[in-house]
């Protein structure tokens, strides 16, 4: 999982594929480097460091007109300047960057070892490069030629840009299960993993499909499948603004995010209301009322935060449509040889469109027949175009490892499919226009919780030196709970784990004390006096609790309060989840970690 951008035509290589990195660098940031070539040389620097750091060690304006660069998030052998890529063939003919995992990568290199090849690095990446030499050296007729030769050999995933110094005119492009994209642009082409590093220069793009291949040259370009048969692919214009990639002010790109809350609601929501009819309209799911009544359960599949916010659906389904649903891991998905129903819907859900376990699911939900529609962020993405329908989430671009506005468009779309879903069957018309006027004032409810930052931010201050939290749910607000752990964890590093509030006593009682608190999530609902006695259950244990609530609570009884705006119980979940965002990136900064890169992790997860 990392960040590719390759550039050809007339202007300075490097200054462009620098500032691509840097669009780039929450896909990963383990390593960085670069290949540049000129007058039948390559120039190589790639080091483990962060970009900042490697525009240090390279001259911006040195030559050359083509060139490759990566930044890395570590799979194969650990972060350092020998995996970091680009990867060399021994005559430093040909670059290599890539991304995914080459599963059979080991045999290669063995079978590279036995010919005598010397290996200097642990990456699977670095076999590429010696065999597409090889094929040159062997007769191949063309780079391309070389290219397809060299992985109809290779298993697994692969997105990649390759480069031969000895024809710098064309860069050789190939996608198997991870994202690459070229942008089209006047005598110069680009190519990378993500559009954010192409915005700049081009909005004109072209997706490439699995075992699809293309050769780049400045003014043109061609693709073609792995079979060497051509390909016609027209070139889209993507409707994203090169400022969505900027802080504008901001002092991380989560804490923007978190702020663009509103706004992105509101245009998720835009046209998707049906006040006559008490409804929402979901077009891109094409599924009439008559295929809605035939539907007889709802599955979501996601990974991580898309999970949670799956599970959050499949509550609002089972409660407005009366349909059995749940929500499942994608990444556990196909491993255990699901029993597909055709009388269900499956909803994969992802914020990049490429997280590879949920493109998985979806692959095999295809093959047995399932009827699966997609809810992803990005327009053209994997899981988009292989399920060919679904909810365009509207968020506009998330750049911060941890997923915020995001998540809240996805709880955002559920509850319009779930009101969909139980409008055709037996939600009133009153219940429906209920929940539209609480869905088209969501983006207010949001934007008062943001007002109230600076004191989350307190509480998140009061607290910052426990080591470990409990968070606490019930019902609906048991998703929300696994979320608000999972956002501490991910940019503060500090253990957080989820429970229902039910299942404390059965157990992690035993683990309260007055080191951990409990971020107890409390709306004003038919279960609040259930949800005041777990409150008593941890304060009877000398537990510090930290309530979230939108009800009047008995003075005293928590240590801290976080007040949330009123809405309709159904979508607490969603409103919840914002304050959980503003305590853990205030917390994380108390620690002063790095929360848009946090450790070991990276933005969109486009491998096993």
């Amino acid at each position: 999982m990392c960040g590719i951008v390759g550039y050809i035509g007339r202007r300075r290589a490097t200054p462009i594929l620098l500032e691509g990195l840097r669009r780039l660098e929450y896909r990963g940031y383990d390593s960085a480097g670069v290949a540049v070539a000129h007058r039948g040389r390559l120039k190589v620097t790639k080091a483990a460091v962060r970009i900042d750091e490697l525009r240090e060690l390279l001259e911006e304006d040195q030559p050359g007109q083509v060139g490759i660069a990566h930044t890395r998030w570590a799979t194969h052998g650990e972060p350092t300047d020998a995996n970091a890529h680009p990867h060399l063939d021994e005559a430093k003919r040909i670059a290599v960057v890539h991304n995914g995992i080459i599963e059979n990568a080991e045999r290669l290199r063995d079978r590279l070892a036995e010919d005598g090849v010397k290996l200097a690095s642990d990456t699977d990446t670095e076999a590429l490069a010696h065999l597409i030499a090889a094929e040159l050296t062997n007769g191949a007729e063309s780079l391309e030629d070389a290219v397809r030769t060299t992985l109809r050999g290779v298993n697994g995933a692969y997105g990649l840009v390759v480069l031969d110094v000895q024809d710098p005119g064309q860069l050789v492009v190939a996608r198997n299960g991870s994202p690459i994209v070229l942008g089209i642009g006047d005598g110069e082409m680009f190519v990378a993993s993500d559009v954010a590093a192409l915005v700049r220069h081009t909005q004109r793009v072209v997706y490439l499909d699995d075992g699809e291949l293309a050769t780049l040259s400045a003014d043109d370009f061609s693709t073609s499948t792995l079979q060497a048969h051509r390909t016609a692919k027209t070139p889209t214009t993507v409707d994203v603004d090169d400022a969505d990639y900027e802080l504008s002010g901001y002092a991380s790109f989560m804490h923007k995010e978190i702020s663009e809350q509103p706004e992105a609601l509101r245009r998720a929501l835009l046209g998707r209301l049906d006040e006559r009819f008490a409804t929402a309209r979901l077009g891109g799911i094409n599924l009439d009322a008559r295929a809605l009544r035939s539907i007889r359960r709802v599955k979501f599949l996601g990974c991580g935060s898309a999970y949670y916010a799956g599970q959050l659906g499949a509550n609002l389904v089972e409660e407005w449509a009366r349909l059995p649903a749940d929500a499942e891991p994608a990444s556990e998905f196909r491993y255990r040889n699901p029993v597909v129903e055709e009388d269900t819907l499956y909803v994969a859900v992802s914020q990049s469109g490429e997280t590879a376990d949920t493109l998985a699911a979806v692959q095999e939900l295809r093959r047995k027949g399932g009827r699966v529609i997609g809810a992803v962020n990005v327009v053209g993405s994997a899981i988009g175009r292989e399920c060919g329908s679904g909810v365009f989430l509207h968020a506009g671009p998330e750049v911060s490892v941890a997923s915020t506005k995001a998540y809240t468009n996805m709880g955002a779309c559920f509850a319009m499919l779930a009101l969909l879903l139980g409008r055709v069957r037996d939600l009133s018309v009153s219940d429906g226009a209920r929940i539209v006027a609480a869905l088209s004032e969501l983006p207010d409810k949001i934007a008062e919780v943001l007002e109230a930052e600076d004191a989350i931010a307190e509480v998140a201050e009061k607290h910052s030196t426990a080591e470990r939290m409990f968070y606490i749910g019930r019902v609906r607000t048991w998703p929300t709970a696994r979320e608000g752990a999972q956002k501490l964890k991910e940019i503060s590093y500090v253990h957080a784990e989820a429970y229902q509030a039910a299942e404390l006593k059965h157990g992690p009682l035993a683990l309260i004390d007055a080191t951990m608190p409990s971020v107890v999530l409390i709306p004003d609902d038919e279960l609040l006096t259930k949800n005041l006695a777990t409150i008593e259950q941890i304060k009877a244990r000398g537990g510090p609790v930290i309530a979230v609530t939108n009800a009047e609570l008995p003075n005293g009884l928590a240590d801290s309060v976080i007040r949330v705006p009123r809405s309709e119980p159904e979508l607490d979940p969603i409103l919840f989840t914002v304050p959980l965002q503003i305590f853990a990136y205030h917390l994380a900064r108390q620690l002063g970690r790095d929360i848009d890169k946090p450790r070991n992790l990276a933005k969109s997860v486009t491998v096993e």
